[in-house]
């Protein structure tokens, strides 16, 4: 880049011609939005590369202490808009953009979404960096750059179909190559004991390349580092096989080894698959460790104060294989004894669990491990054997105590249990809602809470007001700026005061008008991307998330179907016209979740087309759902669906950003669903069905779907519409099984159970409506209620009661 042609004085409009010709390479008159969106990018890469040097040489002069975050996913979404905002260059930015008969909005959708997660754990993680640099945190992300994303949904008769997320095609200006800082991580081969000492004799070896994306603080110069490795082979190809002509061979060295940066979660129903996820999972971690180690040894002079100055913070289990291999590191290469290393690892880890559910939680094939890394074998079982004879002295001669604690679970094929193990090399574990972290020592680690009851907390989940509500919504922003002042983007409790506004009729006025103009973005939206038209006028019913049985996106088709038969039945009703949108990518081996989305395409094209219902019914699903459509659908929704059986669902931030964006929600008392009823009261939140405790006793009791079948007729009315073929003719047995499932099979989220208590509350949701300003009295109280729901509140907490580190700015 010419630095001199983008000298700081120049205006963004001037800066953006320069780089256009300068950085892109072509003439201003002439560049295409891409050119443009590239151009307005390198303005900001520009300021944001200072900051970036800045924040880098304080830490390093104050040897501060640092979070090291390690994660394998940060959906961070697209860059530009967030990043101009950050640096007070959005207007600017505009002003130059339409100089080029261009808006900015127009340009930042020319962005891919960085394809880094898929989830809301890879969500959450994107906010959490957000925070960081906003607080000032000195802090460090680690991940993986995968070439392409988990895969780009698309929906071709009504089946979900799987492309490559090629976000990289065309390369990123976001990225910063460290082309200094390559590590090895390698694999296999088998451990030597010489003289006391293990020797790991690896039988393979990847380099570890690393690229830098800024993630930049608002209000503030400070900005955070997401390092993300690529996997590089030693040699890129067997140049002796090429030159006779076997290109094959020539090239199965590179791509045996790259592929372990390709694709987020390959799909781990095959042997190959769960042997590529695990070397992924350790190929990231490997490589964050040497590059915090080099760090620290570069500022101190030993690895004994390596936990005075950094905190390895475990995001789920993914990198729980770190433990063992610090542990490696500092027994192997820097020769501590056992005992000090594994007091300087408790106190440097951290972990945060993200489920309940007892099968969810990672495990891994010792066989596949000793395979694959077979010295971190070792230590596990030494961690193992030294816990378990700790644990012997808190229950003496109790051996199922020490079945259940152990890191081995030796029942049928033995296997490594990753959450134990992230249990016990830390010195802090939370969960991620008042809930879910009550429930965690209750449940699947009540055994490690009796042994320390002070090693487990709670932080509740948040997320980020810049761009869950700046940068998507900016006509609810525009409004609560001329509202509160702008000092809410930095201080989320500053939305308690729109309660002085509730009685406020032009206020009210205002708030519904804006409503409605992100509605009518997103019926475009969706008219662009499924065919179906909706009116803006009717409810936005929302259920957005990944597809996955205990989220219960069948209990919310199954009121669809109940709604539709009511209203052929009684098509003269005075009824509330309601748009039902889901969106959503299930598993590429979810069979049961594929098959769901199927129903939801195959029922919606009967609704949509029924000349009878007309507006009054719609049902939509929106393909490929990421950060970037979420950001169209938040702001338009009215009703927010969180529907997960009580006692499965960890937290969610998807509730969080639809009530901060003004959308009622309607779910069950499980996740952070409680803390959103305590803040907004609870006649502003619609909750139904069973609560956890009466799941719980339903389970033991003996738990009977089929008498819900037989005993409601509404109900065996829809599922008899379902299995019979009604919404799938061409093949009458397409949805038996899944019927089956809920009927014959256990139902074992409970769906049959609440049925009736959803409908019976839809109901009510119907009555509000028709009330338009009580309804919107309401969903003003929701956005005033979610100040603590900011990852502002969250990190401050972290960084307070588990990493002990004062943020510069607060």
């Amino acid at each position: 880049m010419n630095v001199s042609a983008t000298p700081s004085t120049a205006s963004p409009a001037e800066q953006i011609n320069a780089h256009l010709l300068h950085t892109v390479g072509v003439a201003p008159d002439r560049a295409s939005p891409s050119d443009l969106m590239l151009a307005t990018a390198q303005l900001a890469r520009a300021q944001l590369s200072k900051r970036w040097v800045a924040t880098q040489e304080t830490e390093r002069s104050q040897k501060a202490r640092r979070v090291v975050y390690l994660s394998m996913e940060f959906l961070m979404g697209r860059t530009l808009s967030n990043a101009l905002a950050a640096l007070n260059l959005t207007e600017g930015a505009a002003k130059g953009l339409a100089q080029h008969a261009q808006n900015l909005e127009d340009i930042a959708s020319q962005e891919p979404d960085a394809a880094l997660g898929n989830g809301g754990l890879g969500r959450l993680a994107a906010c959490f960096l957000d925070s960081m640099a906003t607080l000032g945190l000195p802090s460090f992300g680690y991940g993986i750059r995968y070439e392409y994303g988990m895969f780009a949904q698309e929906i071709q008769q009504g089946s979900q179909m799987e492309h490559p997320d090629s976000w990289l095609k065309d390369g990123t200006p976001w990225e910063f190559p460290r082309a200094d800082l390559t590590y090895p991580v390698r694999f296999g081969g088998w451990v030597a004991h010489v003289n006391d000492k293990a020797v790991w004799k690896h039988a393979g070896e990847v380099a570890a390349k690393a690229y830098d994306m800024v993630v930049p603080g608002h209000g503030t110069d400070k900005v955070s580092t997401l390092r993300l490795w690529k996997a590089v082979a030693p040699e890129h190809i067997d140049l002796g096989a090429f030159n006779t002509g076997d290109y094959a061979r020539a090239a199965c060295a590179k791509n045996e080894y790259e592929n372990i940066s390709w694709v987020l979660y390959p799909n781990d129903s095959t042997p190959a698959g769960r042997e590529l996820r695990l070397k992924q999972e350790y190929f990231f971690v490997a490589a964050s460790m040497q590059d915090l180690i080099k760090r620290h040894l570069d500022e101190h002079p030993t690895l004994n104060n390596l936990a005075e100055h950094v905190a390895i913070h475990l995001n789920d289990t993914h990198p729980a294989i770190g433990v063992a291999e610090l542990m490696r590191i500092l027994c192997d290469e820097h020769a501590f004894d056992w005992d000090r290393a594994w007091a300087l690892c408790g106190k440097t880890f951290s972990y945060t669990n993200h489920t309940l559910m007892p099968e969810a939680l990672e495990t891994w094939p010792v066989s596949l491990l000793q395979h694959v890394l077979p010295r971190h074998l070792e230590i596990i079982f030494r961690i193992n054997k030294e816990f378990l004879d700790h644990a012997a002295r808190f229950r003496p001669g109790d051996q199922e105590f020490l079945k259940r604690l152990s890191l081995i679970d030796e029942v049928g094929e033995r296997r490594v249990r990753m959450a134990h193990l992230s249990v016990v090399g830390s010195h802090q574990v939370n969960g991620v809602s008042a809930l879910h972290s009550e429930l965690l020592v209750h449940t699947i680690f009540s055994d490690f809470a009796a042994l320390w009851p002070e090693r487990f907390t709670n932080m509740t989940n948040g997320v980020t007001p810049r761009r869950w509500l700046a940068q998507a919504n900016p006509g609810l922003s525009g409004l609560l700026d001329d509202t509160l002042g702008k000092a809410w983007r930095l201080d989320l409790t500053q939305l308690k005061r729109l309660e002085d506004r509730l009685d406020d009729a032009a206020f009210i006025e205002k708030f519904m008008v804006i409503k409605r103009a992100n509605k009518v973005r997103l019926a475009h939206y969706i008219a662009t991307t499924t065919g179906v038209q909706v009116s803006p006028d009717s409810l936005f019913d929302v259920q957005v998330k990944r597809i996955h049985e205990y989220k219960r996106q069948l209990l919310n088709v199954l009121h669809v179907v109940s709604r539709y038969q009511a209203i052929l039945a009684n098509p003269n009703a005075p009824w509330v016209p309601r748009t039902v949108i889901f969106a959503g990518k299930a598993a590429s081996s979810y069979v049961a979740a594929k098959s769901i989305i199927r129903l939801i395409h195959d029922i919606g094209q009967t609704i949509n087309n029924d000349p009878r219902v007309g507006d009054k019914l719609k049902l939509v699903f929106i393909p490929n759902y990421g950060v970037s459509v979420a950001e169209i659908i938040m702001p338009g929704a009215d009703l927010s669906e969180q529907i997960s059986t009580a006692g499965t669902e960890a937290s969610g931030t998807g509730n969080m950003k639809l009530a901060l964006n003004g959308a009622l929600t309607i779910g069950t008392d499980d996740g952070a669903n409680i803390e959103i009823r305590q803040q907004v009261g609870d006649e502003n939140i619609f909750i139904f069905g069973l609560k956890t405790p009466e799941v719980r006793q339903l389970r033991v009791e003996g738990y009977h779907p089929l008498h819900h079948y037989q005993n409601n007729p509404a109900l065996k009315a829809v599922l008899d519409a379902i299995g019979e073929g009604q919404f799938s003719p061409d093949e009458p047995e397409r949805y038996r099984a899944l019927v089956n499932s809920l009927v014959w099979g256990g139902d074992h989220y409970m769906l049959l159970a609440d049925y009736a208590s959803y409908v019976a509350t839809q109901g009510q949701v119907d009555a509000l409506y028709s009330q338009p300003a009580s309804w919107s009295q309401r969903a003003i109280r929701n956005v005033a209620g979610m100040g603590v729901f900011s990852s502002d509140r969250t990190i401050g907490e972290y960084a307070r009661d588990i990493w002990h580190i004062q943020p510069d700015n607060h």
